[in-house]
């Protein structure tokens, strides 16, 4: 067995909670660069046609995005936002993911064998409820990522001033900014990533091809990672323009998703392709490693200070 040990015990909801928060900060803090590059390339071309966007293209794949940012705005400009992104995880992911499993057990009435369909609509519904939580914070974490420091140009001067900033010109509305895009694609993902890991870990258990330590979580993140992309990609362009557009810019999810298609064509829907599954791969793998221990670890604990002796 690597790692920490399984107990007997089943964690607590508080303990998912809480483990999902504090794992999901720490994948944050290790793949927010591949994040930032992926709203680079989603953004790019998007003022442009598709010609003029290809010709003048600012940021070339993963790598040539990296190295564009740290040459141009410095090393720094790689974790723009991500104070903003940390309050989103610690808000988001605790709902989305600490909250998972007691919501799949409701839908099941408590049943251990939770099928295809329950699993699906657990996987939609914290998405959904962790969005109404956690929008604010991922608007605000978009736009810094999004700016470029380059030639004085910023929007916002810190995390406070962005959410100061987008309540008085855009009012409260604005800080819910692209809630329907990102309702849309938090279900998609958290119904890929939580349903995906899940079937593959249970697979892999069921056949004994694996025990449940780290080389199975490891695999099965990483399955659930590249699923996740694949299907959610469109949807997460989508927003991650329209939470980056100016006032007006677009009137609806649908016009910017429309304008996209009519301008870049089809291809546009798939930007930041390489960046996005490097990201949720290695994010997934973090995090549900992480997540797995954690889960343990302060399972232990509390089993060891109700029972010292």
């Amino acid at each position: 067995m690597v790692g920490f040990k399984a107990t007997d015990v089943p964690p607590t909801a508080t303990v998912k909670f809480l483990g999902a928060g504090t794992a999901a900060c720490i994948a944050d803090l290790i793949t927010f660069p591949l994040d930032t590059a992926k709203v680079r390339l989603q953004i790019q071309g998007e003022r442009q046609g598709l010609v003029q966007a290809t010709a003048g293209a600012q940021y070339r794949g993963v790598l040539g995005t990296i190295l564009t940012m740290v040459r141009t705005e410095g090393p720094c400009s790689l974790y723009n936002g991500l104070v903003a992104g940390l309050q989103r995880q610690m808000s988001f992911a605790s709902v989305r993911i600490g909250l998972y499993d007691s919501v799949k057990q409701f839908y099941t009435k408590g049943s251990e064998h939770a099928g295809i369909g329950s699993r699906l609509l657990a996987g939609s519904t914290t998405g959904a409820l962790a969005v109404a939580v956690a929008q604010p914070t991922d608007v605000v974490k978009v736009r810094f990522q999004a700016q470029a420091r380059a030639g004085g140009g910023r929007r916002y001067q810190s995390t406070v001033d962005a959410y100061k900033t987008i309540a008085r010109e855009e009012g409260i509305r604005g800080l819910w900014k692209g809630t329907s895009p990102n309702v849309a694609r938090n279900a998609i993902v958290n119904c890929a990533e939580l349903v995906t890991y899940d079937l593959i870990k249970d697979a892999l258990l069921k056949a004994n091809l694996m025990t449940d330590d780290l080389p199975c979580h490891f695999t099965s993140a990483f399955g659930a990672g590249f699923c996740t992309t694949v299907i959610a990609s469109p949807v997460d362009v989508v927003k991650t323009r329209y939470m980056n557009s100016a006032l007006g810019q677009y009137s609806s999810a649908g016009h910017c998703a429309l304008t996209m298609l009519q301008k870049e064509g089809p291809r546009a829907f798939y930007k930041g392709f390489m960046p996005s599954f490097l990201r949720l791969g290695s994010w997934n793998v973090v995090m549900f490693v992480t997540y797995e221990q954690l889960k343990r670890a302060l399972t232990a604990a509390c089993t060891s200070r109700e029972a010292p002796f």
